[in-house]
């Protein structure tokens, strides 16, 4: 085991049109919509393989054969240990996937709507979660784009949590305190879920990533 002792995880749906990223679809259409969170998904998955930790997972859902980037990302996965998320809704299926991946290690998890990340700031996260029970970052539309705990038990509060909702950053702050879990608070980023979300995300990367190259490309 080499690294920071952290399981990296990454919560990620196969970018299939039709079913990945509906809000902006409505936008772009589905072709595009697709491609976008490929792309966002490959450069979030870069940013975590070269992070240094001694763990990196990837929770997926849906059909990779069926996916804008299908072959990409499964080339890419190759990197990481692969579990499909399990539950019913998707905070059961967040704290199942911790649950799942953990390997006796702290977690931290983030999604693929921050393409944004760094390897450098997903390690600086790691060495704050090691001195700390938890650690919680903000998303600037009221939700959060990493959640790092030390065990698996901590996550099981998030399925008391209602997803997706402008207040789901502050209540599951407050599940998590609620539980004595004490919380540090990390770097606020941008998430993209509409079309009106691309240019601060895309600012926020490298001219030359994916995100960028592909949401320039449709105009966004």
């Amino acid at each position: 085991m080499s690294g920071l002792p952290v399981t990296v995880l990454v919560v990620a749906k196969a970018p299939e049109p039709g079913r990945a990223k509906t809000r902006l679809a409505a936008t772009v259409g589905d072709l595009v919509a697709a491609d976008i969170a490929a792309a966002a998904l490959l450069d979030t998955l870069d940013a975590v393989t070269d992070t240094p930790v001694a763990a990196r997972v990837v929770a997926l859902t849906g059909d990779l054969d069926a996916a804008a980037g299908g072959a990409q990302i499964r080339h890419r996965l190759e990197s990481f240990t692969v579990i499909e998320q399990r539950g019913a809704g998707f905070a059961d299926r967040l704290a199942n996937a911790h649950a799942d991946s953990a390997q006796g290690l702290p977690v931290l998890q983030i999604g693929m709507d921050t393409p944004q990340v760094t390897a450098a700031l997903l390690a600086d996260c790691a060495r704050r979660l090691l001195q700390a029970p938890a650690v919680l970052g903000p998303a600037r539309d009221g939700g959060w784009w990493v959640l790092g705990v030390q065990s698996p038990a901590m996550a099981e509060c998030l399925r008391t949590v209602p997803m997706s909702q402008p207040d789901t950053g502050e209540l599951t702050l407050k599940a998590l305190r609620d539980n004595g879990i004490d919380v540090e608070p990390v770097e606020l980023l941008d998430d993209f879920d509409i079309a009106d979300d691309i240019a601060a995300v895309r600012d926020a990367c490298g001219p030359d990533s994916r995100f960028a190259r592909v949401s320039r490309a449709a105009g966004l």
